[in-house]
């Protein structure tokens, strides 16, 4: 990573997340931007996401009253400033000295939360300490039941107040940009909180690495109904695309659903979250907490989530690109700049708060 400039002499040119991406690529190495903007195979996933936010037009209200609106939430108990989280990402540290400590105190100083990666590089605890909002952990399986309840344990005693159990990556993507510059992590940085290696079933001949190995260590329903029922924490189930998915996560007791592709870091070619958006909605129902990821880089395409039927929306990347710019400082800015973003649309739509934004203010494009 090459040195940062005094944040005064790029300030003024800071004012989108595109700029904040913009920025980030220019001061990291080929290493870190493999494993940041990379996706699996193709990136045709990575592409769609990014374009799927196009496909629907606003359209807007004029002369309601909308003095006292605001774009605050409340999820899982906690009232948020905005509906905009920080979604888990690896190894922070691999974009700036500070990490994860300096997102988590960013999202929390600009009245939002967090969700913290089991691989993260900063242990969840310290992490906890500095945290100024709340923070919901992210869990990969363990292997088996009594290590994955163990770390969910460890993050209720640290204080996090929710569990994101990622479902959609039994196996990782065949990433074909981190393969081709040769990834790996520097010296010093790995994950912290889950530092025991998994033990592989061991193959017999003709058995496959993928069916007979990982995917022997993969939880299904019944291992998703048993942590739900022995979690301290309200467990919410990410990477959810098809709607009785969304159904048999209920039914299992989860609190909710995050609808994800996984940033087209897993499955090229899977359709982008919000094309399903309407139909998961439908499927749990008004009352269970839908979230949705995947390319939102603009407070409209917040407002479009909710109009779809989201609760709140995760970032990933955006928040990650102001992190190497301008550590805990650029992460702070890049959640101002949506917010405003989002409380400019919504006000431009007619929407005094979140509760008044619906799918009559958007067009499907192909339709215009």
């Amino acid at each position: 990573m090459s040195p940062l400039p005094p944040l005064t002499t790029i300030a003024a040119d800071l004012v989108s997340a595109a700029d904040y991406r913009r920025y980030a690529r220019q001061r990291l190495d080929e290493n870190a931007l493999a494993y940041l903007e990379g996706g699996a195979a193709d990136e045709l996933t990575c592409q769609a996401n990014l374009q799927v936010w196009q496909d629907w037009a606003l359209l807007p209200r004029m002369l309601r009253d909308l003095r006292g609106g605001h774009s605050r939430c409340r999820l899982l108990g906690d009232e948020l400033q905005h509906p905009i989280l920080l979604a888990p990402v690896a190894y922070q540290r691999l974009f700036h000295a500070e990490g994860e400590l300096a997102t988590a105190m960013a999202a929390g100083v600009m009245g939002g939360a967090a969700v913290l990666s089991s691989f993260a590089s900063t242990r969840l605890e310290e992490v906890a300490e500095v945290a100024q909002g709340p923070l919901w952990f992210q869990l990969y399986w363990q292997g088996d039941g009594p290590r994955s309840l163990a770390l969910a344990e460890r993050a209720a005693a640290a204080g996090y107040r929710a569990l994101v159990l990622t479902v959609d990556a039994p196996v990782s993507g065949v990433r074909n940009r981190e393969q081709r510059a040769g990834f790996q992590l520097p010296e010093g940085i790995r994950a912290v909180n889950v530092d025991q290696a998994l033990s592989l079933p061991e193959l017999q001949p003709g058995q496959s690495a993928v069916f007979d190995g990982l995917l022997a260590l993969a939880p299904r329903w019944a291992e998703v109904a048993w942590l739900c029922r022995h979690s301290p924490l309200p467990v919410l189930l990410k990477g959810i695309l098809h709607p009785q998915d969304a159904q048999l996560a209920l039914q299992a007791g989860a609190a909710g659903v995050i609808v994800s592709n996984h940033g087209g870091r897993v499955l090229d070619s899977q359709l982008p979250a919000p094309k399903m958006l309407p139909a998961m909605r439908q499927a749990v129902g008004s009352e269970a907490l839908l979230l949705v990821d995947g390319g939102i880089r603009r407070g409209s395409d917040v407002l479009k989530a909710i109009a779809l039927g989201a609760d709140a929306v995760l970032i990933g990347r955006p928040y990650v690109h102001a992190l190497a710019t301008a550590g805990a400082l650029g992460v702070a800015h890049l959640l101002k700049l949506l917010r405003e973003e989002l409380e400019a649309s919504m006000a431009l739509c007619g929407c005094r708060e979140l509760a008044d934004i619906s799918p009559e203010v958007l067009l499907r494009v192909r339709d215009l």
